[in-house]
């Protein structure tokens, strides 16, 4: 029997109604990136850099989170890679082929759609694969509903 094999990408997309400068600034502005993501972030985003911070989501406050900055177009394109679903303490994540996860934003005639892709999953151990991809689905999920929340309760800022 052939096990089932898991995607290597996640991509979610929201139209946000906001223009593209808000977006921009929710996504690449560490502090308001941490404050919709939900860890505090200690640096400003530099490609070529790590960035790491406490991660503030409930029952994962014990959690660093670390990320290498890959690369900054303003106002429409910001990546990362990281190891996705890192979550045991215990664990050397550092051995593994970290994940790319992009974001992509593109004017509308409303507001700004967000894409964000990650991509990489065929790279993880096949003990952590399937987990880390089914959570960071849902997790993306979930970060796309933040974001929207973030920028309409800040839209002046």
């Amino acid at each position: 029997m052939k096990a089932e094999r898991t995607p290597d990408r996640i991509e979610k997309r929201i139209e946000l109604q906001a223009p593209v400068s808000r977006v921009w600034r929710a996504l690449t502005d560490y502090r308001e990136f941490g404050e919709w993501f939900r860890v505090k972030l200690e640096s400003p985003f530099e490609a070529g850099e790590e960035t790491r911070g406490q991660i503030t989501w409930p029952g994962y406050e014990h959690l660093t989170w670390r990320a290498v900055i890959q690369e900054i177009e303003p106002e429409q394109y910001f990546a990362f890679t990281w190891h996705p679903y890192a979550v045991d303490p215990a664990i050397d994540y550092t051995k593994e082929t970290p994940t790319l996860v992009e974001f992509r934003l593109e004017k509308t005639a409303t507001g700004t759609l967000l894409t964000v892709t990650e991509s990489g999953f065929s790279d993880l151990p096949d003990e952590r694969r399937n987990e880390a991809f089914l959570r960071n689905d849902n997790g993306w999920a979930q970060q796309m509903k933040n974001i929207e929340q973030h920028v309409a309760q800040n839209a002046a800022v």
